[in-house]
């Protein structure tokens, strides 16, 4: 039997990963310390891999594909084909930033200022290859982690780190004066891999899933039945992916209306089409949109 090695990224994005999966159809179950979970697919193969290797075990062949974030594909300077970009996180639905920051009392306004700098970062070659773009001689050391605390401390001149809201940024008393790139979500393969045919599907499929259900997110279905006199003063309301379906009821001077709609139109939409006669107005929840 063909089986396709994937990695999950192990950390913030574990559980956002899973529950995605989960929505497109394939349901991954975590047991205590085991970095291999069981997946009901018998052509899937999974495996728990912190992101910022993910690229490298994908790019050796030792997985076939992988999500991780787009920061540590560049930062490994991975040579692998990227299937699909899914913007998803645990806090927005907006790409993650790297941003430059130091102390707020610090002097240092512009990039040009931390020429000769030490600047603390886990991003280490994106960061080392922007300023040398640049002709900005920095010293750029390796964060263990807790890099906030390097800039309030002392023990740096400036950061190169990851945010989403720069709340906590914001919370270690820094200042950001620059954004440095932007990432998210993506699904990889291995180029040999993928230049195999049923490889290539099967992560071609894996993916059409998994952007249907990101697709789906804050999205849903909405259907009614409508009096024939008000079907067009209706439809005219009534936004939709591509168009309203609509069927006559049996025997019934009646129309069934169904549409897929964002969910924050529904409160507005709801009392309109009500009061043009609908009736049986049903909500429902969608897992995925393709």
């Amino acid at each position: 039997m063909n089986i396709l090695k994937i990695g999950i990224p192990k950390g913030s994005l574990e559980k956002a990963t899973i529950e995605l999966f989960d929505k497109s159809g394939w349901q991954i179950k975590l047991t205590s310390r085991n970095y291999f979970p069981e997946v009901d697919d018998p052509e899937l193969s999974c495996s728990i891999c912190r992101p910022q290797e993910m690229s490298r075990y994908v790019e050796d062949g030792m997985l076939d594909a992988g999500i991780t974030g787009k920061d540590w594909t560049l930062e490994n300077d991975s040579d692998v084909e990227v299937v699909a970009n899914l913007v998803y996180s645990k806090v927005s639905k907006k790409p993650t930033r790297w941003v430059i920051a130091v102390s707020g009392d610090s002097k240092i306004e512009r990039l040009e200022d931390l020429e000769g700098k030490t600047i603390s970062t886990e991003l280490v070659n994106v960061t080392r290859r922007f300023f040398a773009e640049r002709n900005i001689n920095v010293d750029v050391v390796f964060s263990w982690g807790a890099t906030e605390a390097k800039a309030v401390s002392g023990l740096a001149d400036a950061i190169v780190e990851v945010t989403e809201t720069e709340s906590t940024i914001r919370a270690h008393g820094l200042r950001v004066i620059y954004e440095l790139m932007q990432s998210n979500t993506q699904l990889i393969a291995n180029r040999k891999a993928f230049a195999d045919p049923w490889k290539r599907e099967k992560i071609e499929n894996i993916s059409m899933l998994l952007q249907g259900a990101l697709r789906a997110d804050r999205i849903v279905g909405l259907k009614m039945n409508v009096p024939h006199t008000m079907l067009d003063e209706l439809i005219e309301l009534l936004p939709s992916v591509t168009a309203p379906t609509v069927a006559q009821l049996y025997k019934q001077d009646w129309f069934s209306v169904e549409t897929v709609i964002s969910e924050h139109q529904v409160r507005d939409l709801v009392p309109r089409i009500k009061k043009l006669g609908a009736e049986g107005i049903v909500e429902y929840s969608l897992n995925k949109l393709i």
